[in-house]
């Protein structure tokens, strides 16, 4: 290997390395939208789950559970 050949293997990693570093994550909107969008959807799962038809059928299969024979 030439030492023009490790210059370009140089400048190709230099350049590599520069575009992994950019920042390619959400910003400050992004992320706030993302919150309240994960808190709506368990706000939603939170009620659906403390339904008396839910709350019934999971107390139901608890009990089952817990008085199978092993």
């Amino acid at each position: 290997m030439g030492v023009g050949m490790n210059e370009k293997i140089k400048e190709a990693v230099v350049r590599l390395r520069g575009r992994c570093r950019r920042d390619a994550g959400m910003v400050t909107s992004e992320y706030a939208m993302g919150v309240l969008a994960a808190v709506g959807f368990a706000l939603l799962l939170y009620e659906v789950v403390t339904s008396g038809q839910v709350r019934a059928e999971l107390q139901a299969i608890v009990k089952k559970a817990l008085s199978a024979r092993m």
